[in-house]
């Protein structure tokens, strides 16, 4: 199945289940017929195949720009800045976006063992061109949308190999990583979901590096290899990410989100709130039109663009 075919499938599914349809989890499909200004989102973990438009994602000092036929797979909950850089109502900015389980990943280790190829320096997000290895069975994944007892009966199966093909290509070099549960991928993650699990308390590195079970510089060290940021910085952008959502509800003063994040210091929060978003908490709580759309994220403000 080529990138035509996928691409119109993508915009049947979008028109017939508004992005996502329970008979194939996992899957969504977003599409946008104008450009977007940068917005600061969490992704999990995901691959996500550009069929028609371009954006750029950045995570930390991690970035890819993405065209038609790139594909980005983040493989950790990850704080990342994107935009859509090429979309219009002629040629809408199209992206068929499949969540990753790696429960699942993780149960195909004692069938690939030592045939897996190296995974080098791997990093959270990675992107190259699609692959047709697993490009054919996400496409008969998506086919299924209109015959929902294949669907249910196959559907895993077709995932399970879409995970599998990802395992392999060079694009999951992270996904190999994480196959261990000691490794440092794995460690690392769950750091991570301690963080997201208590973001607005005190963080403590070295409470985290035991979580690890590393030293506090090499949790540090490698903290920032697996994610491109800092721990601090990680759980920063995090509540900025939960205080716009906060914001755009509209329902609470500045002083209110500032505290309600985690913030001691309003004025704290604002200036760490203007570096991050461009405009002042009380100036972008007027901006119009909505911040979010999809299933993927952390809070209001913290879906998948």
């Amino acid at each position: 199945m080529d990138l035509t075919q996928l691409a119109a499938l993508s915009e049947r599914y979008a028109a017939k289940f508004k992005e996502k349809s329970e008979s194939l989890p996992g899957l969504f499909v977003l599409r946008k017929e104008v450009a977007s200004s940068f917005e600061a989102v969490i992704y999990q973990p995901v691959i996500c195949l550009i069929l028609q438009g371009a954006k750029e994602t950045f995570v930390g000092d991690q970035g890819a720009r993405l065209r038609a036929g790139d594909a980005l797979l983040v493989s950790h909950d990850v704080p990342v800045v994107s935009r859509i850089t090429e979309a219009s109502a002629s040629e809408p900015y199209l992206a068929l976006i499949l969540s990753l389980d790696l429960a699942l990943v993780r149960s195909l280790y004692e069938q690939v063992g030592e045939a897996l190829p190296p995974a080098g320096s791997a990093r959270s997000l990675s992107a190259a061109p699609a692959d047709p290895a697993w490009l054919k069975p996400l496409g008969r994944y998506i086919a299924m949308m209109d015959r929902p007892l294949d669907a249910r009966v196959l559907g895993p199966a077709v995932l399970r190999e879409v995970h599998y093909r990802l395992l392999m290509s060079p694009i999951g070099a992270m996904l190999r990583n994480l196959l261990s549960v000691d490794s440092h991928a794995s460690r690392i993650a769950r750091a991570i979901l301690r963080i997201r699990a208590d973001f607005r308390a005190p963080l403590a590195v070295s409470d985290l590096a035991r979580t690890a079970g590393m030293s506090p510089s090499s949790f540090h060290d490698h903290f920032k290899s697996v994610t491109g940021t800092t721990p601090l910085q990680y759980q920063k952008d995090l509540r900025l990410i939960e205080a716009r959502g906060l914001l755009a509800d509209g329902r609470q003063p500045v002083s209110a989100v500032a505290f309600a994040v985690g913030y001691e210091s309003p004025t704290h929060f604002s200036r760490d709130y203007s570096r991050k978003f461009g405009l002042p908490p009380s100036r972008d709580a007027l901006q119009e039109g909505p911040r979010s759309g999809g299933p993927i994220g952390l809070g209001v403000g913290a879906q998948m663009r």
